[in-house]
Parts: C-alpha cells; structure tokens; sequence
C-alpha cells in the first residue's frame, strides 16, 4: 500500500519531491523519486512513498525499475493473486528479483500489454512509464478501491494518489467546479469521475488510461454484468448456498497474504463477522478484531449496531484477540484534520469514527480487513427494501397517502435523542420519495438538499451557475446501463458504481492511509462478486423481509445465530449530538452571518434558519449543516490557502 505521484510535462524535480513529500503518511516505510528529460526538454517523473506489506527487503522499492531499464513503475495497492500470475509468467521466460506483486505488474505489461489489468485480482492504482514507447500507462481496479487523481492541460499529465499533491502544481488551476458542488448539496458528496475542482478529474473504477506524445486516452477494461430479467435459470439453492461458502472462504484466504501482521474490523454485523470466521478458520494462529463504539449517551435515538457486548461474544467464539475501542472524540479537534485527508468536502461524520478505529488498529497491525461491500452484493440495505415497501404503500389509494399520510409524517416532530428519531428519519425519508416511479424514487433517498431548498440557499450568483444541470444525470446514466435487469439489480449497480467508489470505498482509502494502515474489502473480489451477479437471483438476496438471505444461509453454520437473526443497522456517529455540544461554537463561528456573506455563495439567513430549525427541535438539518461546515472548513485548507 503506498501513494504514488506521476508527472509528463507538468514541474520538474523539487516539485515531485514535494508533491510525494506531501503523502507521506500513505507510506512511512520507504521513498523513491525516478526523473528524466525527454530530448524535447519535457520533465518525465515518477514519486512513490511506500507501505511495506509483502517483500519487506530494499528489493520492494519504489519507482521500481525493470531489469533492462524500460520500465518505470508505481503502484498502490495489491495483487492478490500474484502469485499465480508470477509463476504463468515465469513459465514464458521471466526472471523476478523480488517477492512483490508489485513486479508481477512489470512483468505483467511486458507480457500482456495493456490487457494485463483484467488478469489482476486485487485493489490497485498504478502508472507505469513505457520508455520505449514514450507512453505512460495507468490504471484502476475494478470497484475503485484506491483512489486515482489526475490533470491534464496543455499536452501535460499528471497524476497523484491524493488530490492536494496535484494542487502543489502551479499550473494547476483551483477553479471551483459549480456543477460539482451542486452534487455535492445533493448526495454529500461528489459523483465520480469529476471531483470539486474544474480541472481535476478521478480516472474511474475499471478503466486504464494511455498517455502519448500529449494525448490522453481513458478505456474501460471491466465492468459488472447482470443477467436481463427474463433471463432467470432454474437454479438448485442448497448447491448456492454450499457454492457461496466455499468461495468466499476461498476469497478470504487470498486475501491474508502478508509479511506483516492482519488483523479485522468486528461489528456486530453479520459480514464483519462473516470474515473473521473465515479468518480464524484459515489461519492457525489466533485473529485479531478491533471494535469501536461510543459511549451508551452518545446512543440515544439511534438503532446502530455499536453495543460492544455483541461483538465482543462474536470475537470470543472464534477466539479472537480483541480489542474494543470506546471512544468520545473531540471532534472539534479532529473534523478540520480529516477534512485535509479527505481531499474534497465528503459530508458524512463516518470519518471520524473511520480514522478513530484505524488508528487505534494500526498500533497492533498494519493490514485490516473489512466488511464493506457486503450491502452491495447481496442487498443488506434497508433502502433495497423500501423498495419494496414502497410498491405495497403505493397500492393504497393515492388521495390517503398525497393528502393524509404524507403530509402528517412531513410536519410530524423529528423526536431527536429519542428512541423514536432513527424511525422517523426513515419514515420521513421514504414518504418523501413513496409516490415516485422507481428510479426517482431510490435517487431521492439519497438526496439531502432538495430543489426548493437550494433556490434558498443558494445565492443568486451561484444558482445561475447550475440553472438546467440535473445533479443525477450520472445516477441516470448508471440506470440506463442495466435497463433490462431486475430492480433490485439496478440499485445494487447503482450503489456499486457511485457510492461505494465515490463515498465508502473513498473515506476507507483516505481514513486508513492517515494511518499508515493498509484494509482490504473481500467482498469485492470482483470474480466473486462477478459469479454473484451472474447466479444469484434478487428473490436470494431479499427473501421476503429478510436482507442478504442467501449470505445468512451461506453463514449459517459458521457465525453466532444472534449475529444472523438480529435487524440490520448501521454504525451511527452522534452527529447531532456533535452539533449540539463540542461542535456548536465552531458552527456559531464558521457559520455564522458574516463568515457566510465572506464566502459569498450562500444565502445568511437561509442558513441562519436551518441552523435554528434543526437546534429548536422543528426540523432535523443535521446533515445540510454538516454539509455546510465541511464545505467551509475545505475552502479554508484546500481554495484559501495552499495544502500544507
């Protein structure tokens, strides 16, 4: 795992060396910069700082050069099934002078070109300098998992694991892309490929670009198939069930290769707790699980899945070394700190916590495993099942639900700090969006700033700016690709393509590698998650109210039964609690009358108003003003002064 920087045309040494000297914290362990001038007198330059996993010796350094000096690489990530690949490769006549996947991908593209990528199983993001060829070559992995940011003017390219290294470029423009900070009212974040800025982009999950003589070319080399609706097979589940324990299990296993030491994330959800199993029954000596949780005060009004207790029987039934982090941060102290790591303004308070358990973590291990992706795969969201929800509500005459229902749910109390409030979030949410077609309507839960409220908020010059821009058109976009699928199938590819790249697959990269801790995702091994798609059927992931149902058959045999019987929920920071108490002052500041006219995009008052609506009881704005306070602290670091 490491952070690596790339250069044609852009700066020249020194600025490399800061630009890698910048994301330092994404490799402690070693540092590398390789340079050349072309015979035109362009700069050519490649900077890795690098996270020692697998081949701890010099022999894993980086840039890594091939042994007859035409290749040029830096590489993030790992490969998991490098060693089969070595051996393929070894059998056609390659010599290997280390034990990293890193070289397999050297060796990989002498081989096979640029169609080396789709061999490669793992989490990546690399860039590899063809001297001969005068080409620079990178890529991303299948899902996205680590992140890659790029900029191009003028017949130059650069590239970086980290936003703010690109931004150390003088030439590199910081103008604010208004589209993007619509999406970014619109979702908490920004759909990728485009990121804050104008002209900084993300290279997409599955796709390669080629670089030559100025001109940029992006392929996609992958992408997530599922079967059309009418194309259903009969299909035995009993074999399912047994077929989907043995490949995960299989899956699992690949993923432990290391030469330091792994340990896991443990909730008290069943795929955290599906993984360990998988771990203690793959390994021989004892796992190590870290769980994180907050105070019983900080839990009021919440249905989350942090009561320590759960997790901590999980881990003593597969004997486990566990270690369970209670935690009451300062979050006044940390947000501005995580903001920096984050890049762009991402307005979910999952960062804190996120950093917090990687953190404590990484004094232990330096590789964790993680439950995420198993929503994605199998349908563990209660959004999938609103789904449902919604075709039985939207049965019932429309004069009750337009003229009744809905408006009472709307000016209902919100009933925070109760154990009311996570139940009306949700029944607010979904009769918000209940009465709209289905895609509209899986796109409207999760919208957090509405249309009515942007005219509000926003100022006049700034809504000129967005007037006739449709913040979903990527979401539409991602619908249109799988059409002909089942419902459930569409939202599952939906959430695959933008919200697990875009929102939890970016904070897990960002939050982990402040740490200096490297966490792998083995449910998004794409040749499983591949073999899902293609044989699992929608009525095996939601069974009637039962989420993920053929993952909890699959599980059955392994994991404790309270695990697999109780009700799905998330882990919930106590935003609201933050707001209300160690946060305010710095609301009060950075929110306040005269800060907002500063920045000159939003309306005082309006935002005046949601901040007394949410603190008085009358509506809940915890998110828009979490959005709002990111979003200032990021203009603060990364547009009014130069990241540091």
């Amino acid at each position: 795992m490491c952070g690596i920087i790339a250069s044609i045309g852009f700066g020249d040494r020194e600025a490399l060396q800061r630009m890698t000297d910048l994301i330092a914290h994404r490799g402690p362990d070693d540092a590398g910069l390789w340079c050349e001038d072309e015979n035109r007198g362009r700069f050519v330059g490649l900077g890795s700082r690098r996270l020692a996993i697998l081949d701890l010796t010099p022999a894993g350094h980086m840039p890594m050069i091939s042994a007859d000096g035409n290749y040029v690489l830096v590489y993030n990530g790992e490969i998991y099934n490098y060693r089969t690949l070595r051996n393929e490769l070894e059998a056609c006549g390659h010599h290997f002078r280390s034990n990293t996947d890193s070289e397999v991908i050297l060796h990989g593209y002498r081989q096979w070109g640029v169609h080396c990528v789709s061999r490669f199983n793992g989490m990546f993001a690399f860039a590899l300098w063809d001297r001969a060829e005068r080409r620079l070559f990178f890529a991303r992995d299948h899902f996205g998992i680590k992140p890659l940011y790029y900029t191009e003017d003028n017949g130059r390219l650069a590239l970086a694991s980290e936003l703010k290294s690109l931004l150390l470029l003088k030439e590199v423009s910081r103008a604010i892309d208004f589209h993007a900070l619509d999406q970014y009212f619109s979702f908490l974040w920004v759909p990728e490929p485009a990121t804050i800025f104008k002209h900084i982009r993300k290279l997409l999950p599955g796709h390669y670009g080629l670089f030559r003589d100025g001109n940029l070319r992006i392929e996609q080399y992958w992408d997530l198939r599922f079967p059309r609706e009418d194309q259903s097979q009969p299909i035995d589940p009993r074999e399912l069930v047994g077929e989907l324990r043995a490949r995960f299990a299989h899956t699992v296993k690949s993923q432990l290769v290391s030469d330091v030491p792994v340990g896991a994330f443990l909730s008290a959800g069943m795929d955290s707790s599906s993984i360990v199993a998988n771990m203690a029954g793959a390994s021989s000596a004892r796992v190590h699980t870290y769980t994180i949780s907050f105070p019983l005060k900080n839990r009021r009004g919440e249905v989350a899945l942090d009561d320590p207790r759960v997790a901590a029987r999980t881990a003593r039934h597969f004997d486990c070394v566990h270690t369970d982090i209670v935690v009451n941060p300062d979050a006044a102290r940390l947000l501005p700190r995580l903001v920096w790591h984050m890049d762009e303004p991402v307005a979910d308070p999952a960062i804190i916590t996120a950093y917090l358990i990687n953190r404590e973590a990484r004094k232990s291990v330096t590789v964790l495993l993680s439950g995420i992706g198993g929503d994605e795969v199998f349908g563990g969201y209660r959004k999938y099942q609103a789904h449902y929800l919604a075709q039985k509500y939207q049965r019932l005459p429309r004069w009750l639900r337009l003229r009744l229902l809905e408006p009472m749910v709307r000016q209902a109390p919100i009933l925070s700090k109760t154990p009311w409030a996570a139940y009306m979030r949700f029944a607010k949410k979904m009769l918000r969006s209940g009465s709209l077609p289905p895609q509209e309507r899986f796109i409207m839960d999760s919208v957090y700033l509405s249309d009515t409220d942007k005219v509000q908020l926003y100022r006049p010059e700034l809504y000129s700016e967005i007037i006739g821009y449709d913040p979903r058109h990527r979401h539409l976009d991602c619908f249109a690709k799988v059409a002909e699928c089942d419902f459930l199938n569409q939202m599952l590819y939906l959430d695959t393509k933008m919200f697990l790249p875009s929102l939890n697959l970016n904070y897990n990269d960002k939050m982990s590698m402040a740490s200096s801790a490297e966490v792998r995702v083995p449910f998004l091994d794409w040749e499983f998650v591949q073999w899902a798609a293609d044989n699992v059927p929608p009525s095996l992931k939601i069974h009637g109210s039962t989420t993920k149902y053929i993952l909890r058959q699959a599980m059955e045999p392994l994991i404790p039964a309270e695990v697999l019987t109780q009700a799905k929920a998330g882990f919930g920071a106590p935003i609201d609690q933050w707001l209300r108490d160690e946060l305010r002052p710095m609301v009060e500041e950075l929110l306040s009358d005269h800060a907002i006219r500063l920045r000159g995009m939003f309306d005082p008052g309006f935002v005046r108003r949601m901040i007394e609506e949410h603190y008085s009881g009358s509506a809940d704005r915890s998110f828009n003003i979490w959005q709002l306070l990111t979003l200032e602290l990021w203009f603060r670091q990364f547009v009014d002064a130069p990241p540091a």
